[in-house]
């Protein structure tokens, strides 16, 4: 049974008649743990019809680069041979976000859509809503407990929302029954001109990145895209680091940590699987991580749900905004600027080693990444420059970049989610950390070197 609480109908049409029922998959492109797919299954029983699923491959999607839409288009090439052995026709659109609901809704009886969080997403269903025909149902499948049932508003800390959201928990991680359609799309007998093959979908990606980031040639990353990748890689995680993970996950060279939001942010694997997994293995470790996934991980859901200005320096609180508008004129030892930071030529060895690692594999250890973060605070002219610097910086290098987890990530650098510290030049209240804290964590010498080693193929 899919809970009531993750499906939101956007308008108040009624179901029409049709020729199917259309899942326009956007968040959430799988099949395993797909609460959206899953209801849009049984709507195509209800009603008699066949299920037919579609993308939007967008052009110039805000802050996307080569490298995600590589690991993106990975993912929906496994996709549509999972799709296809259960009878789905999967068809891919490129043009603005809607191009596949808008041009297929027309002959659906009713289109079911998944959940993103950013704003734009938001506004992009809403505006398909308005101008359907047919009713447009959301289904709530990239959380463990939906957003507004966790809070009713923007959480100060871990802590208040800790509080909310266990009480839910275990409602929201019952066992979601995998049907499969009864009916076959495969040979429906529209003229659906436009579609994109799978063969397609790689060797189109240049023609869709945005013009400025066009030097950013596709390369292979250490990740493959897809849910049997991110299966793969849960599994060997639970079998060989999750025992390790609360004493190791903080030493960047333990390897302890899961590396599923690359994962969880393109949809192809649900936190609900990832859950229901981690609790499976019986592990003494199964609440660390979980605190990670789920009241960490919807924590930053809940900041860019409630707030308006997540992506922005003057969405954050109302202290930390204070404290370092009284030490913005502060001198600093070093100063540097995007250019300087983006190519990692910086005076310090392990925040070089941290952003070299980010742009080489697509992702930094989250250790690394708050160490990073404060240090573009402490050596940027302004805190507002520091802010959009690391944005620009995660969002474009970063696999899991443009999410929830990334805005609030950064936002945490400079207050969000925490309380004030002791006071200092230019950080005010805000949480200070130093090289001498990386080592007393782990051998941060090691993890340069380690870096340093790292093959950068993007220009060969």
């Amino acid at each position: 049974m899919i809970p009531e609480e993750r499906v939101a109908y956007l308008s108040k049409k009624s179901v029409k008649k049709g020729h199917y029922i259309l899942y326009w998959m956007q968040a959430a492109p799988r099949i395993t743990c797909n609460h959206a797919y899953q209801y849009a299954v049984r709507m195509a029983e209800r009603h008699s019809l066949p299920l037919l699923a579609c993308f939007d491959l967008i052009p110039g999607y805000p802050g996307a680069t080569c490298p995600h839409y590589r690991f993106m288009v990975e993912g929906l090439i496994a996709l549509s041979r999972d799709l296809e052995a259960q009878g789905v026709r999967f068809l891919v659109r490129t043009g603005p976000p809607g191009t596949s609901a808008w041009e297929l809704g027309g002959d659906a009886a009713l289109v079911v859509t998944d959940r993103g969080y950013l704003r734009f997403q938001d506004q992009w269903q809403q505006q398909v809503a308005g101008e359907l025909d047919c009713p447009l149902v959301r289904v709530e499948t990239n959380v463990v407990v939906p957003a507004g049932i966790a809070s009713e508003k923007e959480e100060w800390s871990a802590a208040t929302f800790r509080r909310k959201i266990t009480p839910h928990i275990d409602r929201f991680l019952l066992p979601l029954e995998e049907r499969k359609p009864s009916r076959s799309s495969i040979g429906l007998g529209q003229d659906f001109e436009r579609e994109m093959t799978v063969e397609s979908l790689l060797s189109g990606i240049p023609g869709i990145v945005p013009e400025q980031d066009g030097t950013l040639q596709p390369y292979p990353l250490p990740w493959k895209g897809g849910e049997e990748a991110a299966a793969a890689l849960l599994k060997r995680f639970i079998a060989r680091h999750l025992d390790h993970y609360p004493l190791e996950r903080n030493d960047p060279s333990a390897g302890a940590i899961s590396c599923m939001s690359p994962y969880l942010h393109f949809g192809q694997i649900s936190p609900v699987f990832i859950a229901q997994n981690i609790l499976r293995s019986g592990s003494l470790s199964a609440a660390a991580y979980l605190e990670e996934l789920i009241v960490r991980r919807e924590l930053a859901i809940n900041f860019v749900h409630y707030n308006p200005l997540y992506d922005a320096y003057a969405g954050l609180p109302a202290w930390a905004k204070k404290t370092l508008s009284v030490h913005s004129a502060d001198r600093r030892e070093y100063s540097y600027g995007l250019s300087t930071f983006e190519s990692a030529r910086t005076h310090d060895p392990y925040w070089n080693a941290a952003q070299r690692e980010m742009v080489i594999t697509g992702k930094m250890h989250g250790y690394m990444r708050m160490y990073w973060g404060k240090k573009i605070l402490e050596w940027s002219d302004t805190p507002e420059e520091a802010y959009q610097i690391a944005l620009i910086l995660n969002n474009r290098y970063e696999l899991d970049g443009r999410d929830p987890n990334g805005y609030a990530g950064v936002a945490w650098c400079f207050g969000k989610h925490d309380r004030p510290w002791k006071e200092r030049p230019v950080f005010g209240t805000i949480r200070y950390m130093n090289a001498a804290g990386l080592n007393r964590k782990f051998d941060a010498g090691q993890y340069a070197a380690t870096v340093s080693g790292l093959r950068d193929d993007r220009n060969t």
